[in-house]
């Protein structure tokens, strides 16, 4: 008879590895079985944004630019390239939790200049944040409590996953795994 102990770990080996194909890159098999869309609300400015971003054919350029545009740094005007990686795990986050909201800006793309800004005034910014290489992104998602959204991201592992409780939002990043 199987030690029911021995099951759990079994089990829970089972279902680490079938989060970790279910949320494999979208094009590790070629292809978008599905068009792809997000819809953003910033923030700070307003902006709202519903946007295709990929497809059966790949990425959608200017799908890639309207997000590049909504999420650039607002204090300066600059824009980045926003790292399709991140877009995707916002994509299966929303995907795994079966939601149709809306993401919540609060910190897309940060220049330099503005990450350092943030920095000296004590905001806990990392020197050499993600967010200035287009690689992170600070959010909520309408209709789920962030304890929920960082759940899922934490089980996908595709990234880093940062949780703030006080200020009602979760930094995902496509950074190694880690967790805080």
């Amino acid at each position: 008879m199987m030690n029911p102990r021995n099951l759990q770990i079994g089990r829970r080996r089972f279902l680490a590895a079938a989060g970790a194909s279910l949320f494999a890159s979208p094009l590790a098999f070629g292809s978008i079985p599905k068009p792809r869309e997000l819809a953003f609300l910033h923030t700070h400015t307003g902006e709202r944004l519903e946007v295709t971003y990929a497809d059966e054919t790949g990425y959608l350029n200017d799908g890639l630019a309207a997000i590049n545009r909504l999420l650039r740094d607002f204090r300066t005007g600059e824009v980045y390239p926003i790292d399709t990686g991140v877009l995707n795990i916002l994509y299966a986050a929303r995907e795994a939790l079966s939601a149709d909201g809306v993401f919540e800006v609060i910190s897309g793309y940060r220049s330099p200049k503005t990450n350092e800004m943030l920095r000296q005034q004590g905001h806990g910014v990392a020197k050499y944040s993600l967010h200035i290489v287009g690689r992170a992104i600070d959010m909520r998602l309408s209709g789920v409590p962030t304890h929920r959204l960082r759940k899922v991201c934490r089980v996908m592992q595709r990234g880093g996953v940062g949780y703030y409780p006080r200020s009602d939002f979760v930094h995902i990043d496509t950074g190694r795994f880690r967790t805080w």
